[in-house]
């Protein structure tokens, strides 16, 4: 059982993988084995996080604006420049803004539109040789996107690009599974519910109360944990998940499912 998950030899593209959910699964990648390569926005705290995580030497940070096509294409050929197969893409990366419906600008809808769709879309095709590279006969390539429980139900709590880039991401991703599944290529997304992050920091500080009431709403009882979403990242990276492709997996402690 501890080869099926193993991630031994892997190379892994983690988009936004130094804040939040993107760092649980960056050390949970780093833990099955994997080497990760992190693109996140220049920052001091983006470093640290990297630099903590590259004590076995397998982790290092491409620093890169991903909200641009400029930046999407530079993170391209950056992380050409590092591997020379990518294994593992993880399109997590996102933005994130609550207001009222009369409050939201055109620069806001576009930013969210841009990071939380557009981005996956031109990483997977930018990335293409890499992945195809990677595949084999009884092992794919993986492509993992990282949808949300917002776009599984319909309370938006003032989310409304990012809901709608969330549901645009997971049809994405069942379109893209049925192009390259033949050529390799699994492509999965996870649903996440509610996270310790910054984004769902920005949740509870929009409306007061949330926290208190979405945790006894909670079937489960609780957030998520790290080995929440990084033991489903690493299922659908590893042996165990090779045979998984076109999937939306919720991940949230039924609080949409039950």
């Amino acid at each position: 059982m501890t080869s099926l998950f193993d991630l031994a030899g892997k190379t892994a593209v983690v988009t936004g993988g130094a804040k939040s959910v993107g760092a649980m699964i960056s050390r949970s990648l780093v833990a099955a084995g994997a080497r990760v390569l992190i693109i996140a926005r220049p920052s001091a705290e983006n470093r640290a996080f990297a630099e903590a995580l590259n004590g076995e030497g397998r982790c290092q940070l491409l620093e890169h604006d991903l909200a641009t096509s400029e930046g999407v294409a530079a993170a391209v050929a950056a992380v050409g420049g590092a591997a020379s197969e990518v294994d593992i893409l993880v399109n997590n990366a996102g933005t994130f803004t609550a207001a009222a419906i009369d409050e939201i600008t055109p620069e806001q809808w576009d930013r969210e539109l841009a990071v939380n769709l557009r981005t996956p879309f031109f990483l997977v095709q930018g990335l293409l040789p890499k992945l195809m590279a990677a595949a084999r006969e009884d092992d794919p390539a993986r492509v993992i996107n990282i949808g949300s429980i917002a776009a599984l139900w319909a309370k938006s709590s003032s989310a409304y690009a990012y809901s709608a880039a969330k549901g645009g991401l997971h049809q994405l991703t069942r379109a893209l599974a049925s192009d390259l599944t033949r050529k390799g290529i699994n492509v999965n997304a996870i649903a996440p519910g509610f996270f310790p992050s910054d984004m769902t920091d920005g949740f509870f500080t929009a409306v007061p109360g949330l926290k208190e009431q979405m945790i006894e709403g909670i079937p489960a009882g609780r957030l998520g944990r790290e080995a929440d979403i990084g033991g489903t990242v690493v299922y659908l990276a590893s042996g165990a998940g090779s045979y998984v492709s076109g999937a939306i997996i919720p991940v949230e402690g039924a609080l949409w499912s039950a």
